[in-house]
């Protein structure tokens, strides 16, 4: 998944992570992103590669219709990705913290009972150039 993305200014494992969360494979983005995590969870970028990882697992658990836990993901995710400054490795985190914060006023607004992803409302990242 990452092979098509060596050699470009950022990490393979990075641009899969984009390449698969905007394709709905959020369980194999969070695979991707969890390699690069694991040489730098330490690192100054460990929270960030963490924070991203829980992001995708928050969908994973809403293709999986485990409310609750998507939103404890989305929650885990907003606590490490603010820590950065925005952009941070071409990523807009204030775009990506409106995004977790809607994806979780949706849960909290339906108390749980309604699935807000679907066919026509899914999330997508951007990086900027």
């Amino acid at each position: 998944m990452i092979e098509s993305f060596r050699g470009r200014d950022l990490d393979a494992h990075y641009l899969g992570y984009f390449d698969c969360f905007n394709r709905q494979l959020f369980y194999e983005a969070h695979d991707v992103l969890e390699d690069l995590w694991l040489l730098d969870r330490h690192g100054d970028d460990g929270n960030f590669y963490k924070g991203l990882i829980q992001l995708a697992g928050a969908f994973v658990h809403l293709q999986k219709n485990r409310l609750r836990p998507s939103a404890a993901l989305f929650k885990l995710a907003q606590a490490n990705l603010e820590k950065y400054p925005s952009p941070h490795e071409q990523l807009d985190l204030q775009v990506v913290l409106r995004l977790i914060g809607g994806w979780l006023r949706q849960l909290e607004t339906n108390e749980f009972k309604v699935n807000p992803l679907s066919a026509t409302n899914v999330p997508h990242l951007s990086l900027q150039e």
